[in-house]
């Protein structure tokens, strides 16, 4: 996955997805883009694989209208990249770009939500 997306309009009929360009991530979107839990579920499972993942990889408590919504968000808000690879849709975390502008923000999230997650006996 590149470490830097630009933001482009995909041209009619294509199977390209639009995301913000790095300078046009902000952080009030990236929080509000983690502070859904199904959302945040998604985010854990895409750190964990350390690679791209389509939408079906990950077993989420939802319609699959809902988990299109919430990756279009998560995408949108410049935390997550998504790229056809033939008929699959893949998504990879934006790490490198979240850590660029924000450091440690995601490590922290996700130690968080980890230690949460034992707390409540999520996992």
């Amino acid at each position: 996955m590149p470490t830097e997306t630009t933001s482009r309009r995909a041209p009619s009929g294509s199977r390209s997805l639009e995301h913000p360009a790095r300078a046009d991530i902000r952080l009030a979107d990236v929080l509000h883009a983690l502070a859904d839990p199904v959302r945040l579920r998604i985010v854990r499972a895409l750190a964990a694989a350390e690679g791209e993942l389509n939408c079906a990889d990950i077993e989420l408590p939802v319609s699959k209208s809902t988990c299109t919504h919430h990756f279009r968000v998560l995408r949108e808000h410049g935390v997550i990249q998504q790229l056809y690879r033939g008929t699959a849709k893949m998504n990879g975390l934006r790490r490198a770009d979240l850590e660029a502008l924000f450091p440690g923000l995601i490590d922290g999230v996700l130690r968080a939500a980890d230690l949460q997650a034992g707390r409540l006996g999520e996992e």
